[in-house]
């Protein structure tokens, strides 16, 4: 039996309540953004209106630095509704920088991954430190472009594993699926962008880390795709997958807002190590 891929992706349809938790990310998110007088918000990496980074530091010295990616299938949402995801890292002595990026169909998904690419060297020329990525959805096929992109090719006086580990929560890394969706109208991929999109082809730099978690009761595509990166990729890099039990594709990140989960301690984890490393 064919596989119904525009109900596969469809996450809105299959979480009728996501306008509740969507709606709760904006009050939650404006809430941290209150208590961070310290934040520096809608710095500018690039020209696009949605080019910009919030920063928010933790006051600590030395501080590890972590990006985190928004999704909305590139489609839609912004790094405003997403300040609060710094709070428990802030606490832990992690910076944390949230990313914006321009929004199909205005852009392509190519200029996406190139603004991404944009703001993590925008923060390595301010801060002269590796970068830990972080990203759900959208952000985490961005999050997983970031780990994969050969740096040096792109700026001679970054280090070439300039983003040396990310964590990619229900993220999509075989976009070829996109080009029988609905969605696809504004994403406008052929096959050619479609698979130049995808991470999953990439030549892979050796020696870095990804890591993959999907929600537990997402569509079979989307724990799927989760699945062909983390073995696809295993063999030039150390990956691991999880399932968050029980979570969605918007419920998956909530773990983010406990300071106790593994999520948090994870992430907490991998920007320490990226920033342990030798420039």
């Amino acid at each position: 039996m064919p596989i119904d891929l525009e109900a596969e992706y469809n996450n809105r349809a299959r979480v009728p309540e996501h306008p509740a938790i969507l709606a709760k990310l904006d009050v939650d998110a404006a809430a941290y953004r209150a208590k961070a007088p310290k934040a520096e918000i809608g710095l500018r990496y690039g020209p696009g209106e949605r080019q910009v980074i919030d920063l928010f530091p933790s006051g600590a010295a030395k501080a590890p630095l972590a990006m985190f990616i928004h999704g909305g299938y590139w489609r839609t949402n912004h790094c405003s509704s997403y300040s609060h995801l710094a709070e428990h890292l802030n606490a832990r002595g992690i910076d944390v920088a949230v990313a914006g990026y321009d929004l199909c169909p205005q852009v392509k998904l190519g200029d996406i991954i190139a603004e991404m690419r944009a703001a993590v060297l925008f923060l390595w020329r301010k801060r002269r430190q590796r970068v830990f990525v972080f990203g759900h959805s959208a952000g985490g096929h961005l999050a997983a472009c970031m780990v994969a992109t050969h740096w040096q090719k792109l700026a001679a006086d970054a280090p070439d594993d300039l983003v040396p580990a990310a964590y990619a929560i229900s993220g999509l890394y075989d976009l070829t699926p996109m080009l029988s969706v609905s969605m696809n109208q504004e994403l406008r991929l052929d096959e050619n962008q479609a698979r130049a999109a995808s991470p999953l082809f990439w030549d892979v730099p050796p020696g870095r880390i990804l890591d993959v978690v999907v929600g537990g009761i997402e569509s079979d595509e989307f724990r799927r795709q989760s699945r062909i990166i983390a073995d696809g990729w295993q063999d030039k890099m150390r990956t691991r997958y999880a399932e968050i039990p029980g979570a969605n594709h918007f419920t998956v990140i909530d773990p983010m807002s406990d300071p106790d989960s593994e999520m948090v301690q994870r992430v907490v984890e991998l920007a320490r190590q990226t920033a342990a490393m030798k420039l």
